[in-house]
């Protein structure tokens, strides 16, 4: 049981980053490769404010600002200073390395006995005092911490996908999505597609931020190397989420990304449990991606040819 909760609270935290990574890749069309450097910019930061004694939920925000900024950069090298965009993640992403480690001050900050943003839910929640108590759920005895942990996270990734949907929803998310499905329409409407651009970079590198804040918190350590690979992570769930819910619309398309970062996680978590040495993840997940592109048309394909049988039948 703590195996499946440990994958829900993963998946929910890291589902902040796949939304964020489906607000610049599908909705802008931008492939920004900066997400490997703002996650890991938000634990960075939030680490560094918890040790120093400030309030978990003030370290979050703050990381949160930091990885829009970050990301509001990346906009303005590809749109005042015409860098390709591809080009234009890389500088920032490759930036952020130096400027993580000097947020840090090391590789690694451990964060095992500090505050998380959990800890007054922990405590709202522990009915007798014990730090080991345990709750008994649906049979399985689970640690009053775990319980703590997906409940918080739970709690964050709604309130970001209710006011995600409202926003995009709005006049103002409209033509945000208008500008990345057509720059010239868009124009023509009176919007700026390169200000939305920036816009939606700083939002999308928010919400990783966000998550990583989260991420460094739940697993007690930020470290300088804990971004690599999370961009394919993202990219990987909004097409598992995409498989699961076909049907066109924002609400269900923020529905199916979660979704997809939640089974995602599931996936690796039994493949663990199976065996899988932990040196061979990012090697099984390019594995899943990879699956997760070439099935779909595989399953089309396989249709198209049943199709024509049944009608030459």
């Amino acid at each position: 049981m703590s195996l499946v909760l440990g994958a829900f609270t993963m998946g929910l935290i890291l589902s902040l980053l796949s939304l964020g990574t489906l607000i610049s890749f599908r909705m802008i069309r931008f492939t920004d490769i900066t997400v490997d450097g703002s996650i890991t910019l938000g634990a960075s930061v939030a680490a560094v404010c918890i040790m120093r004694g400030w309030n978990p939920w003030a370290a979050t925000g703050l990381a949160m600002l930091a990885g829009a900024c970050a990301g509001a950069v990346t906009g303005l090298l590809h749109t005042r200073f015409r860098i390709q965009e591809l080009l234009s993640g890389i500088l920032v992403m490759t930036a952020l390395y130096s400027i993580n480690l000097r947020i840090m001050g090391r590789s690694n900050i451990p964060l095992m006995n500090s505050a998380s943003i959990s800890s007054g839910t922990e405590k709202l929640l522990n009915r007798s005092g014990n730090p080991f108590e345990k709750w008994n759920l649906a049979g399985w005895e689970v640690p009053l911490p775990d319980i703590a942990n997906l409940a918080c996270a739970a709690v964050v990734c709604l309130i970001v996908a209710f006011l995600l949907t409202r926003f995009l929803r709005t006049h103002f998310g409209t033509g945000l999505r208008a500008a990345g499905n057509n720059p010239q329409m868009a124009r023509a409407q009176g919007i700026n597609p390169e200000t939305m651009i920036i816009l939606s970079l700083a939002l999308a590198n928010g919400l990783v931020a966000l998550s990583g804040a989260l991420l460094a918190q739940y697993q007690g350590f930020a470290d300088v190397q804990m971004g690599i690979g999370m961009m394919v992570w993202g990219l990987a769930s909004i097409i598992i989420g995409e498989a699961l819910i076909s049907r066109v619309g924002i609400g269900l398309t923020i529905c199916g990304t979660i979704l997809g970062t939640i089974l995602f996680r599931l996936l690796i978590a039994i493949a663990l449990r199976w065996g899988l040495q932990p040196n061979d993840l990012k090697l099984v997940t390019a594995f899943f991606v990879f699956a997760a592109l070439v099935l779909p048309h595989g399953l089309a394909a396989l249709k198209k040819r049943t199709h024509r049988g049944e009608r030459h039948a």
